[in-house]
């Protein structure tokens, strides 16, 4: 059977664990490029208004807080502070809010993806849900525990998807055809392209110009 498409309606993007204590720790992504990635996944719940679920540990831990980049970015999104690690499903608020969407589909990112990512996709699959797992917006302290863990995500059943993929699958939702929201991310969240895009904006400005000359 073909899989079914990712939309707003359908899917649930969860977010777990980017607190700012465990940032320096992470060696399977840089630092910078991860950032981006992670509020680039947050902006698109947000703005094409798919259910969203935030959690990290106690704030008081020495792990601390989420990001300051993606706290900005989530505004006023309520985040689900839990005492249980790693499988965050085993802490009954989270697992509530989850189900509480009422969306089938999960679109899972975080830190680390060898610790809490890994056992919270484990988690939605043995709930029953459909888990993509965000590859580029989670991180692991090395490359070949991030890769390990993605590797048993898929065999246990999870979809690994990366962050503006799932933003252009969104993008498909006849409700969004017109929208700004995937080009506003390009040009924010993903600097190569916004790059490459405003390389050919002026190639044809000055293509046109130049017809103008003529």
């Amino acid at each position: 059977m073909a899989p079914e498409s990712l939309t707003p309606a359908n899917t649930t993007v969860v977010l777990v664990d980017y607190a700012v204590g465990f940032a320096n720790l992470l060696r399977s992504h840089y630092l910078a490029e991860h950032i981006n990635n992670v509020v680039g996944l947050a902006k698109t719940a947000k703005w094409y208004g798919s259910g969203l679920v935030v959690t990290n540990g106690q704030s008081s831990k020495p792990s601390g807080p989420l990001y300051p980049e993606l706290l900005e970015a989530l505004g006023d999104q309520p985040v689900i502070e839990r005492a249980v690690d790693f499988n965050s499903f085993l802490d009954e608020s989270f697992a509530e809010a989850v189900r509480a969407e009422g969306r089938q589909n999960l679109v899972i990112g975080g830190i680390a993806t060898d610790g809490c990512v890994l056992q919270t996709v484990l988690g939605g699959l043995r709930e029953g849900y459909r888990v993509h797992v965000a590859v580029d917006a989670s991180a692991s302290p090395s490359l070949e525990a991030h890769n390990a863990a993605i590797q048993r995500m898929v065999q246990a059943g999870a979809v690994p998807v990366t962050w503006f993929s799932l933003a252009a699958e969104f993008q498909l939702d006849p409700q969004f055809h017109d929208a700004p929201h995937r080009m506003r991310l390009m040009q924010e969240n993903v600097p190569a392209m916004a790059m490459s895009a405003r390389s050919f904006f002026n190639a044809v400005e000055l293509g046109k110009r130049a017809a103008t000359a003529a």
